[in-house]
């Protein structure tokens, strides 16, 4: 749980800067990789996270902007990423003017519950950080290489020279 407004700061720094560098992993024709027929695509779960930002934080009052929470999955990553980044900004300059510390206790409608604020930052987190984990086998099904996130990826051991270690 956020204690102060720059704890969820400093979090949300790392993990959009995760998410947007995972996002540009993505290429146009990997969109479309899913795990089922019918499924959720590739494309379709980096869209989802980005379209969670105003979806899910303008429930407690903010007006994240940037992109359309219910638009359709466009088909370039491009735009993907563009729309997750624009949002991710947004979210940071709508606490910044309209949130202080005391806020993270205001109790708002959430999905039909009552959820503080700040339990509504660490869904927020918890969310983008599920969906990245989905699309990471995603991605390695369709090839592409897998940047780490909460440590090296399995390419990334070599480039330091060590072994990954054993599975």
């Amino acid at each position: 749980m956020f204690r102060n407004l720059d704890d969820f700061r400093t979090q949300w720094s790392w993990e959009s800067d995760i998410t947007s560098k995972l996002i540009g992993q993505l290429t146009d024709a990997s969109l479309a990789q899913a795990v089922v027929p019918g499924g959720r695509t590739l494309g379709r779960l980096a869209w989802h996270i980005a379209q969670t930002l105003p979806e899910m934080m303008n429930l407690t009052g903010l007006e994240v902007t940037g992109i359309d929470p219910h638009a359709p999955a466009p088909g370039d990553v491009s735009t993907i990423k563009a729309g997750f980044d624009a949002a991710s900004a947004s979210l940071i300059e709508q606490i910044n003017a309209k949130w202080t510390d005391a806020s993270l206790t205001e109790m708002h409608d959430m999905y039909g519950e009552r959820w503080s604020a700040a339990q509504a930052l660490l869904a927020l987190v918890a969310h983008q950080a599920h969906h990245r984990g989905q699309m990471t086998v995603l991605m390695r099904q369709a090839g592409l290489k897998v940047p780490g996130i909460y440590g090296p990826a399995e390419e990334e051991w070599a480039a330091m020279g060590m072994q990954p270690p054993p599975v």
